[in-house]
């Protein structure tokens, strides 16, 4: 009896390491303990920052990171990059809001023609990148490139200026702004819809990863392309799916952009695509791909939410955020690669 005793305690002591072991590998483990400690950090030398309006306003600031994030990061699980998610953004705003104004239409056949546009760039960057075999760096950044020259082009010659027109008095302006912009009020502080959408997206992506055959596939692919075609994963489709994932979120956040300030300014969104690296790198998303996770990128969009307003309510110059982000990119990066290299031994 004292024999059985004593296997059964050694097989309990096994599960117990296999379960931290397993929690250790987690993508995202690095980013979790790092949110925690910034959020302590700024608690305590800036007690407004854990006030109702002040946690809504992070949580705004995050989401609207946080939803590229989400694309982006899946995305870097399958081995690639978008350069152009960023103008990709104000592309759809611009689509949406130059065509509905100038055909003088309702906003939804711009908003659905946007939603189209979207998933067009996203579809020729992956079939681009699968055609000619070229890095997604350079597919990527020559769709940057031609997006911004369109932005302003295009909306110059429309609209005779660097802006688009006020949207706000065309038919079904109030029911999209509801949709994609309302404030729903939280313990009677209003919070963004966008915070509840970023919620649903990573949900959404993250159920996709762990539960479907497709997130399968997708880690296969990022992780050693010709061995996953190898076993009949198809590649094509998922790289390409991946990219016009990017673009239904840069949808998403372009709505959003729209019809929260009425009106689009053609020079923004260049730089936002590395906001959104930033946030799947530091949540646990390795630039090798193979390995990441949805939860890790939207945890990394909250870090930079908490950063960037905490600089702000601590009263710091904000002239060091930036050197606060790429800060913690690197120390992300550094951890993220000794956790996987741990979680992997044996």
């Amino acid at each position: 009896m004292a024999t059985l005793t004593a296997v059964n305690v050694s097989d309990e002591r096994v599960v117990a390491r296999g379960r931290v072991r397993k929690l250790l590998g987690r993508p995202e483990i690095g980013a979790i303990v790092g949110a925690v400690a910034i959020f302590a950090f700024f608690a305590i030398i800036a007690p407004v920052f854990t006030h109702a309006d002040a946690v809504a306003t992070i949580l705004y600031g995050s989401s609207t990171i946080g939803i590229m994030a989400v694309g982006v990061s899946l995305l870097m699980i399958g081995g690639e990059f978008d350069l152009s998610a960023g103008v990709g953004v104000i592309s759809s705003s611009l689509t949406a809001s130059l065509f509905a104004w100038y055909f003088s239409t309702n906003i939804w056949v711009g908003v659905g023609l946007a939603l189209v546009f979207s998933l067009g760039v996203g579809f020729i960057n992956g079939w681009i990148l699968i055609k000619t075999k070229l890095p997604s760096f350079i597919v990527t950044l020559a769709s940057f490139l031609m997006l911004t020259g369109l932005n302003l082009a295009v909306t110059r010659l429309v609209s005779g200026g660097v802006s688009s027109q006020d949207v706000s008095q065309l038919a079904g302006f109030k029911l999209a702004q509801t949709i994609f912009a309302a404030q729903i009020p939280i313990f009677g502080t209003p919070v963004y819809i966008t915070v509840f959408i970023w919620i649903g997206l990573v949900a959404v992506a993250s159920l996709i990863l762990l539960r479907t055959r497709v997130g399968n596939w997708i880690f296969a692919s990022g992780g050693d392309e010709n061995a996953a075609r190898a076993v009949g994963v198809p590649v094509v489709k998922t790289k390409i799916g991946l990219f016009m994932g990017v673009g239904f979120c840069a949808w998403i956040a372009g709505m959003h952009n729209l019809f929260a300030f009425n009106v689009v300014q053609s020079g923004e969104g260049v730089g936002n695509e590395f906001l959104y690296i930033i946030a799947a790198v530091i949540g646990g998303c390795l630039l090798t791909g193979g390995y990441g996770s949805a939860i890790g990128g939207a945890i990394g969009a909250l870090i930079f939410g908490m950063a960037n307003k905490g600089i702000v309510y601590a009263q710091w110059n904000p002239d060091w955020f930036k050197f606060f982000l790429g800060l913690m990119l690197l120390l992300a990066t550094i951890i993220n690669l000794i956790v996987k290299r741990r979680a992997e031994q044996k």
